[in-house]
């Protein structure tokens, strides 16, 4: 038996464990069904105790004296059954009233939003209401609400990978420049402020689309990636991992310098100018661990290409020259 329901008639569950275990219980017959049964025990039990006073005992030995033991053996049965049956009609009714006035009480109180911010070299793993799983990359943030209405909507700046929980309600994915519709699937999604978008699929299908613009959509599959230009949106297939900031890496692949620093100073919130033009245009491809810090990542790639490196103290800004 579920331990919550000894605590509920023990009144040792607060107002929200309450709520929640009456809400389960309305639309799960099993937890219904045992939580009358232990409505029934504890009837049976309570008579039972009050069986025991000694008035009571008395009137009763007076009754076996002047009848048959099975014509009182069906008496009491009969006067049991009929006081369970009231005792346990009783609750019911007390169930199903306690149930309708919280559910108002729930309806009434307005759907908390919740917003996670991740800080820069550092990433997040969260479970979302209906149970989606989403890992958040460094200088991400991502708002949700605290329960799924008819849409399971929510708000990302930022990238984040997401496991859609299958359910019958759309799951979206806001951001400044698209939308991302789904229903369940796997997907990475890059979205920080002055940076390309891109929508990256492992698995399933998902529908990108401006605001208010859903029938103009783009449908990707399982492979595909979308990618703003600056001609608009193209659809393209993965070329590299999309998922190793996931796991705590950050790969570049034949990227140009200029990009590269662009993607340092994103996860690791760091101002990265350089005074000689003639770097930015160097090819670099490598993996590196995120908590090697951006310090050392550089350190790294001075090695393929000569360059000095200097760090303002005090201000987040690095020079390269």
């Amino acid at each position: 038996m579920d331990q919550r329901i000894i605590k509920y008639y023990r009144g040792e569950l607060n107002k929200k464990e309450r709520i929640e275990l009456l809400q389960e219980a309305f639309s799960d017959s099993e937890l219904k069904q045992q939580m009358m049964e232990y409505q029934n025990l504890q009837a049976l039990v309570h008579l039972h105790q009050n069986n025991r006073d000694e008035g009571y005992g008395e009137k009763m030995y007076s009754v076996f004296k002047s009848d048959t033991k099975r014509r009182k053996s069906k008496t009491i049965m009969f006067r049991r059954l009929r006081y369970v049956v009231t005792i346990a009609a009783c609750m019911l009714i007390t169930f199903q009233i306690t149930y309708i006035v919280m559910k108002q009480s729930v309806s009434t109180n307005p759907i908390l939003s919740q917003i996670l911010t991740v800080p820069a070299g550092q990433r997040a793993h969260i479970i979302l209401p209906d149970g989606s799983k989403v890992w958040v990359n460094a200088g991400s943030e991502i708002k949700y609400p605290s329960v799924f209405g008819k849409e399971r909507k929510v708000q990302l700046k930022g990238e984040a990978f997401f496991e859609v929980q299958k359910g019958k309600n759309p799951f979206i994915v806001c951001t400044q420049k698209a939308n991302v519709k789904v229903f369940g699937t796997r997907f990475n999604v890059f979205s920080y402020p002055h940076e390309f978008f891109s929508v990256s699929l492992l698995q399933g299908s998902v529908r990108v689309y401006e605001a208010d613009k859903e029938e103009n959509g783009i449908m990707l599959k399982p492979g595909q990636q979308l990618v703003e230009g600056k001609d608009g949106f193209h659809v393209v297939d993965i070329e590299h991992d999309p998922l190793l900031w996931k796991e705590g890496f950050y790969a570049f692949n034949k990227q140009k310098f200029r990009d590269v620093l662009k993607r340092l100073g994103i996860y690791y919130d760091v101002d990265i100018q350089t005074r000689n033009p003639v770097l930015l245009d160097y090819e670099y491809t490598g993996k590196f661990r995120q908590n090697d810090g951006v310090m050392e990542v550089l350190r790294i790639l001075q090695k393929i290409h000569s360059f000095k490196i200097e760090r303002k103290e005090g201000t987040n800004k690095i020079i390269l020259y």
